[in-house]
């Protein structure tokens, strides 16, 4: 037997229900339209093909669609600053990726950061899609889990790990040198230099809720086993900072000793010559000579190579990885 709702209840309630009805169709309708994805952003970045959620080869949304990036010069600033954008912590390395084939289109994007910006789309970007023949797909390590902020360089700064989609300090009493000695590693950097509360201001967000117990070996913090904090709070002034020495992936060759010679740098498994333009070269020697400790530059002398790759300094990076780099020589 069919029911016929609207003539088996009163005319009254009839009239008060299909406002409900209506309001109902509406606020589903809206539910859908709120379900629907939209396109990414002109010039949004992503990493794809990585071991983590933070590493791969760099691709850009442009005019539709996914390309891979093919550049001359990509520096440690614009790694940053994908770094940044995707929600990560620390730039560990960038490194030059697979050819492109012959025919093969991507995005080609000259771009310069300073470093401190939200996403690509923000620094000054020239360039657009074209073939790529001869160009090197961009690979990018950042780090998962944990950052250093506010520091002097990218092995210096505030500690930060990452909780529930959001970033939090470390109190220093919840912190000791075996978790500083995973943390540098993490990011990229030597071993750690100093360790000191507050040296890197406070921070805006949350402090980390857990007790980090690192047996100093782990190649992650992920790694590290945790435990409940044994202090309910963090009183100003006890955010962990962190100074890491640079990273050993710089020496100077045949000359006698460890602050004289031929600049190589340990690049994709094996130590490889670096070059550079004259113009460049005593800004590049400044950068090696401080990240060695060796003092201030007496002498900078063009070589020859025949397997290596170019680098551009400004002068006061830390480190050589810092600098800008273009495609091997």
């Amino acid at each position: 037997m069919t029911v016929d709702l609207f003539h088996s209840v009163e005319p009254q309630l009839v009239k008060d229900m299909i406002p409900a009805v209506i309001l109902m169709i509406l606020f589903r309708s809206t539910d859908l339209q709120a379900q629907s994805v939209s396109p990414p952003a002109e010039l949004s970045v992503r990493l794809v093909n990585g071991t983590t959620s933070c590493s791969g080869t760099v691709e850009a949304f442009y005019r539709g669609e996914w390309s891979g990036l093919c550049t001359g010069w990509w520096s440690m600033r614009e790694v940053k600053v994908v770094c940044r954008e995707l929600d990560c912590g620390n730039p560990v390395a960038e490194s030059r990726g697979p050819l492109f084939e012959d025919g093969r289109r991507g995005v080609t994007l000259y771009s310069s950061c300073y470093g401190d910006e939200s996403s690509i789309r923000q620094c000054d970007v020239i360039g657009g899609p074209g073939v790529c023949d001869g160009g090197y797909y961009h690979h990018v390590t950042c780090s998962e889990s944990v950052r250093l902020v506010d520091g002097a360089g990218l092995c210096s700064g505030r500690v930060e790990v990452k909780s529930n989609k959001s970033w939090a300090s470390v109190c220093e009493a919840d912190f000791d040198r075996q978790d500083a000695e995973v943390v540098c590693r993490d990011v990229g950097c030597g071993a750690p230099a100093s360790l000191q509360g507050g040296l890197y201001g406070e921070g805006e967000g949350q402090t980390w809720d857990k007790e980090f117990q690192c047996k100093g070996k782990e190649s992650l913090l992920l790694d590290c086993d945790t435990s409940d904090r044994k202090h309910n709070t963090c009183l100003p002034g006890n955010a962990v900072g962190l100074t890491c020495s640079e990273p050993d992936d710089v020496r100077l060759v045949g000359g006698g000793s460890r602050c004289a010679g031929g600049v190589e740098r340990y690049d994709q498994g094996e130590w490889r010559t670096v070059g550079t333009e004259d113009w460049d070269q005593e800004d590049v020697a400044a950068v090696v000579c401080r990240q060695l400790g060796c003092g201030s530059t007496v002498s900078a002398l063009p070589g020859i190579t025949t397997r290596g790759f170019g680098v551009s300094c400004s002068g006061p990076e830390s480190s050589l990885r810092e600098c800008g780099r273009s495609d091997d020589i």
